[in-house]
């Protein structure tokens, strides 16, 4: 104990812990969330702050090119906020991205920060799960764990309902718009319904008011990690009320998510796809599109890079670190979902599953490219948040190292050398060559609402494409 942690107490010489320092007055309001995240291209269109906001002065661009908040009132202008002038923070207090975002919604959900070499943060239980119920495993994707969990969930008085994204009902035509809305899942038929993927985004924490008229007060909350760590942020910030209806957080992954005007001025203007007379779309290797007169397409995942949506791009959380438990398809089986259990109650749910054989599980080491893949993508993604924000999700990030001159690959011994993989596959022996050395390739993870992403090379590298890797939701 030394004098700086000491004082003495009056009338003796016996030193005593000092008392711990009252934490710092949170000030911050919508001028620093506008300034630093919205600005700052750290924004990744959660919602968080709109939905938390207690003066309903935020909106919300919900639709192509959009994808952000906005301030309503006039008073202050665009850049700043009457109530935030008056002393209101919520919106700062929900923020997932504003300043020291990761360590305190670790600290409030693990009790402390994840460790350096932890790329897709802390868990307990790593599984690869499928649906016992062929039919909530054939309408979801991959394992369709997600539906099973949402209805064990509802089954079991866990919750009240989930909310989860959705597709625009058909036209009188039956065409769809294939655009993902936020909603409300209250039992069977509705999960069911929100089942599958969607490849453009979906602020599901949009559909609080909704389910919050409705008199539904338990909440599962199924989004990528951009949404899945606002209810943690917000609980560790003490941002009020408006953070208790979030019971579990069923968490996403994925790196990036397309614009909507990828089908108009993509599929449309140039291979004459019309997005009414598509009726299923997927992401394997290739972008895949199945037409209404039985026509099938596929388009180069690279054509799409340039529709990525803005909120994607410096978005550091493929495993979407901070939900109770994570999930996506990646690695060698596209029938199960690798499922990353985190929390205490994560734990409780999966664990209550596989014992009454809702969930088929087998231990994720089993598929060892799924797990390399995991760590690989955790690690692409976080390369991408910028070296002026809280340092925070780098730390342990490996340094990529540069690529081994022609000459010097050419000496490499007969007995080392990696096959060539074709163009549509990643061999799980090359990924594995690749993160033993920590280096990384040139791919990137295309994202979705709730769907299957796939491996795709950025541009201008034309590099391999892993071997449908499809991390998302069911």
């Amino acid at each position: 104990m030394t004098l700086t942690d000491t004082v003495i107490a009056a009338g003796t010489d016996t030193p005593t812990a000092a008392p711990p320092a009252k934490p710092e007055r949170w000030t911050a309001q919508w001028k620093e969330l506008k300034a630093e995240v919205i600005d700052a291209s750290l924004c990744t269109g959660c919602a968080g702050c709109v939905i938390t906001c207690p003066h309903e002065v935020i909106g919300y661009n919900h639709g192509e090119g959009g994808y952000k908040p906005f301030h309503l009132e006039e008073e202050l202008g665009a850049d700043n906020c009457i109530h935030g002038e008056k002393g209101c923070t919520t919106c700062t207090r929900a923020c997932p991205r504003f300043r020291i975002w990761e360590p305190e919604a670790d600290e409030h959900l693990f009790g402390r920060v994840r460790k350096p070499e932890e790329m897709y943060g802390v868990y307990q239980d790593l599984w690869l799960t499928r649906a016992s119920d062929e039919t909530v495993h054939k309408m979801g994707q991959d394992g369709g764990f997600v539906g099973a969990m949402l209805l064990w969930l509802l089954d079991h008085d866990y919750i009240d309902a989930a909310l989860t994204s959705f597709m625009e009902p058909p036209d009188a035509d039956g065409g769809l718009s294939w655009k993902a809305k936020p909603g409300v899942a209250r039992n069977r038929e509705e999960v069911l319904a929100s089942a599958g993927s969607r490849y453009t985004y979906s602020a599901n924490t949009l559909a609080l008011p909704e389910a919050l008229e409705a008199g539904l007060k338990r909440l599962a909350l199924v989004g990528m990690g951009c949404q899945t760590s606002s209810p943690p942020v917000m609980w560790a910030r003490k941002a009020g009320k408006v953070s208790k209806p979030f019971q579990f957080n069923i968490g996403l992954l994925c790196s990036k998510t397309f614009d909507d005007a990828i089908f108009e001025e993509l599929f449309e203007a140039k291979y004459g796809l019309h997005k009414r007379d598509m009726v299923k779309m997927n992401i394997k290797g290739v972008f895949q599109i199945w037409m209404r007169d039985g026509s099938y397409h596929e388009i180069d995942l690279k054509e799409c890079h340039q529709w990525t949506r803005e909120g994607c791009k410096s978005c550091p959380d493929f495993a979407a670190e901070h939900a109770d438990v994570s999930t996506g398809g990646i690695g060698e089986d596209n029938d199960w979902t690798l499922t990353v259990v985190r929390t205490d109650l994560g734990k409780e749910v999966v664990d209550r599953m596989i014992a009454d054989g809702t969930i088929i599980a087998r231990p994720a080491m089993e598929d060892e490219k799924a797990m390399k893949l995991l760590r690989l993508l955790s690690i692409v993604s976080r390369r991408r948040w910028p070296l002026a924000a809280d340092r925070a999700p780098s730390i342990g990030v490996p340094e990529p190292k540069k690529k081994a001159a022609p000459a010097a690959a050419a000496q490499r011994p007969a007995t080392d050398a990696v096959a060539p993989a074709p163009a549509s596959s990643v061999d799980a022996a090359v990924v594995a060559d690749v993160v033993a050395a920590d280096v990384i390739p040139q791919f990137e993870v295309v994202g979705v609402s709730e769907g299957t992403p796939a491996v795709v090379p950025p541009e201008p590298e034309p590099a391999v494409i892993a071997d449908d890797p499809t991390p998302g939701g069911d």
